[in-house]
């Protein structure tokens, strides 16, 4: 090969392993194999040691610099490189919100929510394209040159693609996955060194090691999700950036999402809470920030934190123990979610002997085999998960875990979505599919059925006595009693239990079917447009999509289910029950609260905040989202916030859940005691982690830890956005 057919080859070589690079890190969608990737890179390797002179410094060999630099020069920010503000409850997040709307004085906000990754915050600066400069938060101010290992981290192109602006400063965050730091520990104990404790730990000193090859070797990763100094950047907000990001091969944040409200950046908050453990990577928080570039100027900044963003965090608690065991169970949608079975160690004051595993592929990615010694990590209100295996702790060939391909429960073939990681048992009658349907139709957000938990309806299901919604409408007293620990007294109480459910509203019966994407917000919203279940069932896919906070995929949703044979039987199996099936909106003009507004904070012992909402509106009275003078009373819970010190100074009547179910019952404000201690309450049944919808995305039961005693902008430049 001469020397300009080299040239030729070097360049299309370099383009083409360019391209492999953006699918494989930055869509996540590679189009080769390894192997073959890797002859395209030797390949290249040879013919620029062939010929020297065609070596590019940004061609894709070049990731390890020959030397190690001999110290870390300093680089002043050109904009400051600012942290951010911290809340550690979703209440303390709502407010910050609130507060925030309320500054821009009543303009529409669009938010963005993302993940906070647990790694290093650094800035990569190109020119015309070209990587020239890494640099470290430092203080803020200045940071520590890091060019040099910047340039190993495979995801982060030394050239841009398409068409860059002259100068581009993006900020991200560094990060180690931990199947890669379990591979790294796993080489520390054979070199006779000490493991490290996490990813964070060793991205943070290898970032500003001096030699490059180390970096290198230990793969690390980077996010990008800020604006530093720019020049010839024409967005005008945050999403439209990430559309830049992308156009020109950088990865950013994965799951970030731009929500019209906070209403709907919260509920996107709660649903990313309940997907961090499928991560491969380290979140610590979750990043609320205002989405249009020309507000946040508007909204400005502190000495130390811009006025426009905040992270809600929570603590994270990690400890090694043994894997004794994966075990599988069903959902009601057929979801098959395996679970680990763990020799029961302390962990954030309980002690936790089960922790979700997510999917077969989660399995598989983290190489987990029963006998292995883990990491299982409990983060705020999230169950515990396995984080990795401590692959230097694996003495011994141990076989791989081969996920059924039968129900474990009816025995039927297991089917895996297309598409998704979904497994399910597609059998609707599945025993366990029509439990986990009862329990969530008895549950207190659907037809709050009291007495009815899983010991009795795992019984009901067991002797056929309940096998649909409707059936448990015909059960009698004489039935119960022969069910095992059922006296008559118990039996007599369930059976009133079930018939005062039986004038819930439509709202409730649509929540208890458990209609995919259909959840107490939105059976709300559906129940309020129509007046019964007739009038839904003969609503058009166009009508129900139009109904303000029902989209497309909601409304196909609830027009199948009561279009199909299956499901509209089960509507008239309850009405044949006697259950009510005709929409309550209009009867709160009578209820106890008629006329009152309250606003809901704070953690309550036993409702969710929907729950409360939805209680007071049922009672004819106002939920308001904010305090004001018009306030009549705040019902507050745990970690109350600012809305409980806005009340006090107000003089708003605060009262407390058990004094909110008082009043709603007509009562005088102090709850009476309960008078059958010993009901299987749905109460009692383990709530699902924080963002899921149902047991399909963790599993509740199995894995639930154990209580232990004891505006338009033309140019964007020299701006921190």
């Amino acid at each position: 090969m001469d020397h300009q057919a080299a040239s030729h080859r070097i360049a299309e070589l370099s383009a083409e392993i360019r391209h492999h690079d953006r699918a494989y890190y930055v869509e996540a969608k590679p189009v080769i194999s390894d192997t073959a990737y890797d002859a395209l890179m030797r390949e290249l390797m040879e013919l620029e040691r062939q010929y020297p002179d065609l070596l590019d410094p940004d061609s894709p060999t070049q990731r390890v610099g020959e030397l190690p630099v001999d110290h870390l020069p300093k680089v002043e920010h050109r904009v400051p490189m600012l942290s951010i503000d911290n809340t550690y409850s979703l209440e303390e997040l709502r407010e910050f919100g609130e507060r925030t709307e309320e500054s821009l004085e009543g303009e529409p906000v669009e938010w963005m929510v993302e993940l906070k990754i647990d790694g290093v915050a650094a800035s990569a600066i190109y020119e015309h394209g070209r990587l020239v400069r890494g640099v470290t938060r430092g203080d803020g101010k200045v940071g520590d040159d890091i060019t040099h290992n910047l340039r190993t981290i495979a995801d982060l192109p030394l050239r841009l693609s398409g068409d860059p602006p002259p100068l581009l400063e993006v900020r991200g965050e560094v990060y180690m996955t931990n199947n890669d730091l379990a591979r790294l520990n796993q080489r520390q104990i054979e070199a006779g060194q000490e493991p490290y404790a996490n990813t964070r730990n060793v991205a943070a000193g290898t970032i500003r090691l001096l030699d490059p090859k180390i970096c290198a070797e230990r793969q690390l990763r980077m996010f990008c999700h800020g604006i530093g100094y720019c020049e010839g950047l024409e967005v005008a907000s945050y999403s439209e950036f990430l559309e830049q990001l992308a156009s020109f091969g950088l990865p950013a944040t994965p799951l970030a999402k731009s929500c019209p409200s906070l209403k709907a950046a919260m509920d996107y908050c709660e649903q990313l809470s309940g997907e961090i453990g499928e991560l491969d990577f380290e979140v610590d928080g979750i990043v609320l920030k205002v989405n249009r570039f020309a507000q946040r100027e508007q909204l400005g900044a502190r000495a130390k934190s811009p006025r426009w963003i905040v992270a809600y965090k929570w603590e994270k608690y990690e400890a090694v123990t043994r894997l004794e065991d994966i075990r599988v169970q069903v959902g009601r949608t057929g979801a098959v979610t395996p679970y680990a079975c763990l020799e029961p160690v302390q962990l954030a004051g309980t002690t936790v002997s089960r922790a979700t595993l997510h999917n077969a592929n989660d399995i598989r990615r983290k190489d987990l085999r029963v006998g292995d010694m883990v990491v299982v990590e409990k983060a705020g209100k999230i169950i515990p998960r396995v984080v990795r295996v401590e692959l230097q702790q694996r003495k011994r060939p141990l076989p791989e875990y081969v996920f059924p391909d039968h129900c474990p429960q009816c025995g039927e073939p297991l089917v895996q979505d297309e598409g998704v990681a979904v497994i399910r048992c597609v059998n609707l009658d599945c025993p366990a599919r029509v439990r986990r349907r009862l329990l969530h139709f008895a549950s207190r957000g659907a037809m709050d059925i009291m007495g009815l938990g899983d010991e009795i309806v795992d019984q009901l299901v067991d002797a056929k006595l309940a096998l649909r919604f409707g059936d448990l409408y015909q059960l009698t007293v004489e039935q119960l009693v022969e069910l095992e620990r059922m006296g008559p007294k118990s039996a007599e109480k369930l059976v009133e239990g079930i018939a005062a459910s039986r004038d819930r509203g439509l709202a409730r019966v649509l929540t208890g079917l458990g209609i995919d994407h259909v959840g107490a917000r939105v059976a709300e919203l559906i129940a309020e447009t129509y007046p019964d279940a007739d009038a839904i069932r003969s609503a058009s896919v166009e009508e129900l999509s139009a109904i303000p906070g029902v989209g497309d995929v909601i409304a196909e949703s609830v027009h199948e289910y009561f279009g199909s044979q299956r499901g509209w039987q089960e509507v008239e199996h309850l009405r044949s029950g006697g259950v009510s099936l005709a929409s309550k909106h209009e009867r709160p003009a009578g209820g106890a609260l008629t006329g009152m507004t309250l606003v809901v904070t704070g953690t309550l012992p036993t409702l969710s905040r929907d729950e409360a909402q939805l209680l007071i509106k049922q009672a004819g009275g106002k939920a308001a989202s904010s305090v004001s003078a018009k306030t009549n009373y705040l019902v507050a819970g745990e970690k109350a916030g600012s809305k409980l010190a806005k009340a006090e100074k107000l003089g708003v009547t605060v009262i407390s859940e058990e004094q909110l179910l008082a009043m709603v019952a007509g009562g005088s404000g102090e709850a009476e005691p309960d008078s059958d201690s010993d009901s299987d309450s749905p109460a009692d049944v383990a709530e699902p982690a924080l963002g899921q919808t149902d047991e399909d995305s963790a599993p509740s039961s199995p894995p639930a830890q154990q209580a232990s005693p004891g505006a338009e902008t033309p140019s964007v430049q020299k701006r921190l956005f």
